[in-house]
């Protein structure tokens, strides 16, 4: 199949065909659409400022070891980018060494696969020093086993995709600089991870409720985020809009306030080493209370979408974590459509922009907070241990007992657990001291 494509309107430098490889094995995986990974490439390259001139896919039983598409389809290719004077050829899928050689000799322009294309976008967009080490480590985990494949990219510093980013400077080194800059990365890494950890740890401590935004890129969560708690977060209708994740507190009417954290979006194919590289970023999710797995409703595509998220969460082990499904985006759909979106488990129907959708949301997470009412008594000097309680949970009932306070609280189980520990932490404190530990929780 050949099309061509996209006027041009604009002078870029990176002007480029869209190649496609469908195999009999990628028609067997239930979370793959030919036609919309292929759309999807389009939107990944005009999120990279490049300048789409056309498409061209070619089906075979398996990809050819030399040529991905086969040396006709090369031809093929070949004669698109003279006709359309492109000077990259993006494909659909990750190539090998070899086959960027062979491709690259042969055509005389660039070639991008999916995978560099995405860690060129990560590039763009990275901003904190945990995201720019990540995609640096990222490329350059990508680039190592495929040195001998790069000639030309190599060497067009500054050119355009596949040449940005932190890792830049590098990428005309020998094996071995790269080696040690990649372990010095992991290094670098591993603090800022320790110190995310840390972070995560006095979250716990502190027993402030925690909620992940995930979803697929351009679902709306940073949008979510920034009606719910007038976050200054970055909004736009692009892929990717979000790379570092974000959290801002919410004080829920019963006045307990939670931690919501926006995440990194998911897409299908998502490269192996950006996942490795961004794992500490995307525990957020693995770390939460509860998962609000926000989607676009309005795509077509939405049933691929939620199927990719599905298995990116049980890749990360927090597949079988507490969650509530958000249909975002309805106020794009007629009140019929809408009607029609549903799924197992928990689930609503919103507008990031519909204040009353606002406020469901907000009392689905209320709700989640609810539980049981637990009667603590606690020494009324301790006002640690008193904010903690008004923290976490719904204060029904407050009344003194000589030097103690009897604090009866609407708390749900995790809650009661973050209360519990602290409070027998300070029992255990107060033994140590030689106190009788009077400090006592009555259910």
């Amino acid at each position: 199949m050949r099309q061509t494509t996209h006027e041009v309107t604009t002078e870029l430098d990176d002007r480029a065909i869209l190649v496609s490889l469908v195999t009999q094995e990628q028609k067997r995986q239930d979370a793959y659409d030919p036609e919309y990974s292929l759309a999807e490439l389009i939107a990944l390259a005009e999120t990279a400022q490049v300048e789409v001139l056309g498409t061209l896919t070619q089906n075979k039983e398996y990809a050819d070891s030399k040529w991905f598409i086969g040396k006709g389809k090369a031809e093929e290719l070949k004669e698109m980018l003279l006709e359309t004077g492109a000077n990259t050829a993006i494909f659909d899928q990750e190539l090998s060494g070899a086959q960027v050689r062979n491709l690259e000799t042969y055509l005389d322009v660039k070639i991008i696969d999916r995978t560099q294309l995405i860690l060129d976008i990560f590039a763009q967009r990275a901003r904190t020093r945990e995201g720019i080490i990540q995609v640096e480590l990222a490329q350059l985990s990508y680039l190592l086993p495929r040195l001998s494949g790069h000639g030309k990219n190599l060497s067009r510093l500054g050119g355009g995709i596949g040449t940005r980013g932190p890792g830049e400077t590098k990428l005309e080194t020998d094996r071995r600089h790269i080696r040690d800059r990649i372990a010095e990365l992991k290094r670098q890494l591993a603090e800022t991870v320790r110190h995310r950890t840390l972070h995560r740890e006095r979250r716990k401590k502190s027993g402030v409720f925690q909620v992940a935004l995930v979803g697929y890129t351009n679902a709306g969560k940073s949008t979510l985020l920034r009606q719910l708690t007038a976050a200054d977060v970055y909004v736009e209708n692009q892929l990717f809009a979000t790379l570092d994740p974000t959290s801002r507190q919410l004080k829920l009417p019963n006045g307990v306030e939670i931690v919501l954290t926006d995440t990194v979006g998911f897409i299908q194919n998502l490269p192996h080493d950006l996942v490795a590289a961004f794992r500490a970023t995307l525990e957020e999710a693995n770390e939460a209370d509860l998962i609000l797995h926000v989607v676009d409703s309005s795509t077509e595509m939405m049933p691929i979408q939620m199927r990719v998220v599905d298995q990116v969460l049980e890749e990360l082990g927090a597949h079988g974590k507490d969650r509530v499904t958000i249909f975002n985006k309805i106020d794009l759909l007629s009140p019929s459509q809408a009607d029609m979106l549903t799924t197992e488990g928990e689930f609503l129907r919103v507008s990031a922009y519909n204040e009353g959708d606002l406020k469901r949301l907000v009392d689905t997470l209320e709700a989640h907070l609810a539980g049981d009412s637990k009667t603590y008594r606690i020494p009324a000097d301790k006002g640690e241990m008193i904010s903690l309680v008004y923290r976490v949970g719904e204060v029904l009932e407050n009344d003194v007992d000589g030097d103690d306070m009897l604090m009866t609280v609407r708390v749900n189980s995790k809650e009661y657990d973050k209360i519990g520990y602290m409070l027998a932490a300070y029992d255990q404190s107060q033994q140590a001291q030689g106190d009788r530990g009077e400090n006592t929780e009555h259910v």
